[in-house]
């Protein structure tokens, strides 16, 4: 017989603004034990060094974690230019140097060939899988390997400010999947002088802010009390982007219980949809002939 988990049974979401130098797991652990949640995780991993954004959802609220992965989210960043490093950010050794400094109006005229529909490849240090193995741990151990392009849609990507002539920020809007650092790389590598991202910070993923989001300190000043409960957003946060159909009383043992069941709204058949009852998600689920097909139940 399983062990229960012990700790609070808390649903919803607490957006932190990560610092830099710390992993999203080890973020995702002190939120755990500040709030002595049951269960916690977290919405699209951070680079230790990166800053910002960082959802975690609590209890049934990590049945929606997928949701705000796959929304859009928004990141600035800066690039060093001139530089080109093995890992595509300041962390990494510089293999690669140019004296050639672009303009504005240069960068600018580049930047439109990183937006829509485009095909990156990921940085050979990251989590992505060669052959069931990490990227970065083949990179570590020194090994050859090719990364295959994946698609990306960026949204937007602005420059925002030039503070000298190494350095340039910008702002960019994207779907699941971006590595920030694989553009700062190839948009070096078109202005014909190098680049690695310097800093990065993630402003916003889905509904979430970072001016929202509470810091490592007011984690530590709260911890074990229920100081920071106000600041829970509800778990339908994560189904923001999903529409929404109503659940009758009579509906919600069966949709809890797995089975398709009558609601009501304005959906398009085969539609993936969320239901309701007095403000509280039910289920997600595909809407077919006037039923949801529950394929994620919330049981609080």
């Amino acid at each position: 017989m399983a062990r229960k988990r012990k700790g609070r049974d808390l649903h919803g979401w607490l957006v932190v603004d990560k610092p830099a130098g710390i992993t999203s797991t080890s973020v995702v652990n002190k939120v755990r034990w500040a709030l002595d949640a049951k269960k916690a995780g977290h919405a699209g991993t951070l680079d230790p060094d990166a800053t910002g954004v960082l959802a975690v959802a609590l209890g049934e609220a990590t049945k929606t974690v997928p949701y705000i992965t796959d929304a859009l989210k928004a990141y600035t960043f800066t690039v060093r230019l001139g530089q080109k490093t093995n890992t595509d950010d300041a962390e990494g050794e510089v293999i690669a140097e140019s004296t050639n400094r672009p303009s504005d109006d240069d960068i600018k005229a580049q930047l439109g060939q990183f937006v829509g529909d485009i095909m990156q490849v990921p940085p050979a240090f990251s989590a992505v899988k060669i052959d069931g193995e990490r990227a970065y741990k083949r990179a570590r151990d020194g090994e050859d390997f090719e990364i295959a392009a994946r698609p990306l849609w960026v949204e937007e990507l602005l420059l925002i400010d030039r503070p000298d002539p190494d350095h340039v920020t910008l702002e960019m809007t994207c779907g699941k999947g971006g590595y920030v650092r694989s553009i700062a790389r190839d948009l070096g590598e078109a202005l014909g002088c190098h680049g690695h991202v310097r800093e990065l910070r993630r402003i916003w993923s889905g509904p979430f802010d970072a001016k929202d989001g509470v810091s490592l300190d007011q984690l530590d000043a709260h911890a074990k009390t229920d100081g920071l409960d106000h600041l829970i957003h509800p778990l339908e946060a994560g189904l923001d982007d999903l529409p929404r159909v109503h659940c009758p009383e009579s509906s919600i043992v069966k949709l809890r219980n797995g089975n398709p069941a009558l609601v009501m709204g304005d959906v398009e058949y085969g539609e993936e949809c969320w239901a309701d009852n007095g403000g509280q998600a039910i289920a997600v689920g595909t809407f077919k002939s006037g039923e949801l097909h529950p394929t994620r139940v919330f049981v609080r």
